[in-house]
């Protein structure tokens, strides 16, 4: 398709893809300020706040490579439509659930619909747009989406602390209402014409019941389920090995730089997931902060992001990764440290804002040239492939270390209600991740080297998108690129 980005046609395309994606960004950013509030409401355990954040990622992790596949086989749009509205249907529920069983159901399900509407978003934009538009329009979705990261946590506390917990799902409707009529009218149906084979369904159940199980192990503090899911995870592994076309397919990690750079992200991803589950509760519980206050308080990170990280992108293609990925997770670590500082009656000025200064400071260092050197660490026909299993691996890390870290920080069940409790095990809970982080910044230094010449030609939008939000959401056809020779722009 040619659709350029100045017709009306062109606005209505941009204006559909950001609010789907929008919905699932929003569910990742503004549910961790509301959950004392859910954990009151509900009469619910620390245990089932975790699966509250946990059961949405589950799914999203373990399905989106094949969402993305699912969308170049049987169109871009119609399983975008699907998955905006399958994810409408989930949060209606979590916004009703009665109690919170189905409460955790719902989010279960609400990953399965970002599963399908995520990787759509940004590959209707590229299917869609003339090749002189795409990268304006990418530019439009990826700023509009970073605004929506901006005031998720501020939208969040103000839905709480307003009409209710409840609103922060419900919200989601009205959004899949305009979101469904304009790309059923305006958005042309795409596929990718090469996409052939069979689908790896058995391979995503099993690395979705893998993540399942393992954090299942965490969160009940039983070893069971955990020697359970290695089991699924080897059977996983002795499984892809063997497809012909798998969802995962093995090859991709030979090279030494791509394998290297997603074990950085695990270790980063799981220091930010543990730290934001935590830090809303620490200024909610300990801090006295409302739910609009602890909200505003986070959002120094995602401006700090939203302002630099194009630069910090820019500052890596001149001195390489190697430099940004050591340094950026020592000062997040830095700021871990700091937010240590943050207890009873903490002064936002004095104690909040500069832990978090300098942590946002770490993420613009280190979120661009690590997204960037995934992406050019294989070839172009990888670069949706490799961007999708980035992704997956930030969102595991992320729901891994919010089942461990309670159980390492000896968190009992009813922790959060105390707020002298509480304040002690996060205080444990810091200097943990900032060890993780620490890690991260020794195998960045020992094993990142800057791409070799045949990555250069990687185009720049892809870049773009992925590096100016934090955690990652998107990605360029997640799972299709193992099947074709294309780029972002073909």
């Amino acid at each position: 398709m040619d659709i350029r980005l100045s017709s009306a046609r062109g606005r209505w395309v941009i204006l559909t893809t950001v609010l789907g994606s929008s919905m699932a960004l929003l569910d990742s950013t503004v549910v961790n300020v509301a959950l004392p509030h859910i954990g009151d409401s509900l009469n619910a355990d620390l245990a089932a706040l975790q699966w509250t954040v946990n059961a949405y990622m589950v799914t999203l992790a373990g399905l989106i490579l094949l969402g993305g596949s699912l969308g170049d086989r049987y169109g871009r749009r119609r399983v975008f439509v699907i998955g905006v509205v399958w994810f409408a249907l989930g949060s209606l529920l979590c916004g009703i659930a009665p109690n919170v069983a189905i409460l955790i159901t719902a989010r279960a399900l609400q990953g399965v619909g970002g599963a399908l509407l995520v990787p759509g978003s940004l590959a209707i934009i590229q299917a869609s747009f003339h090749p002189d538009d795409r990268a304006r329009a990418v530019g439009l979705w990826s700023g509009f989406g970073g605004v929506g990261a901006a005031i998720g946590p501020f939208l969040g506390g103000w839905l709480v602390d307003g009409p209710g917990w409840r609103w922060v799902f419900l919200i989601n409707v009205p959004l899949a209402a305009v979101c469904v009529p304009v790309a059923l009218r305006h958005v042309p149906e795409t596929r990718d014409p090469a996409a052939h084979g069979k689908f790896d369904v058995l391979g995503a159940v099993l690395g979705a019941a893998a993540l399942a199980l393992v954090t299942y192990a965490l969160i009940a503090r039983t070893a069971w389920p955990g020697v359970a899911g290695v089991l699924v995870a080897v059977a996983f592994v002795r499984l892809e090995r063997r497809r012909a076309e798998p969802m995962l397919p093995p090859s991709i990690f030979r090279s030494r730089l791509f394998t290297s750079v997603n074990v950085v992200t695990l270790c980063v991803y799981a220091a930010f997931g543990g730290f934001f589950f935590l830090a809303a509760l620490q200024l909610q519980v300990v801090a006295g902060y409302s739910a609009l206050r602890a909200g505003a308080a986070l959002l120094p990170t995602t401006v700090l992001m939203l302002l630099l990280s194009a630069r910090s992108g820019a500052l890596a293609q001149r001195i390489g990764p190697r430099l940004p990925l050591t340094v950026g997770p020592l000062l997040c670590a830095v700021g871990l440290m700091l937010m240590v500082r943050v207890g009873p009656h903490a002064d936002y000025l004095a104690d909040v804002l500069p832990a978090l200064v300098v942590l946002g400071m770490g993420m613009v260092t280190l979120v661009a040239p690590l997204t960037a050197t995934v992406l050019a660490s294989v070839d172009i026909a990888r670069a949706g492939l490799a961007s999708g299993i980035n992704n997956a691996a930030a969102r595991a890390a992320g729901l891994v270390a919010v089942a461990a870290l309670p159980l390492l920080a000896g968190m009992g069940p009813e922790v959060y209600r105390s707020a002298t409790q509480f304040d002690a095990a996060f205080r444990r809970a810091m200097p943990m991740l900032a060890g993780v982080l620490v890690v991260g910044a020794l195998i960045a230094w020992a094993t990142v080297r800057s791409p070799g010449r045949e990555a250069a030609g990687r185009p720049e939008p892809e870049c773009r998108v992925n590096c100016g939000l934090t955690p990652p959401l998107e990605t360029d056809r997640p799972g299709g690129g193992e099947r074709r020779a294309e780029g972002p722009g073909s």
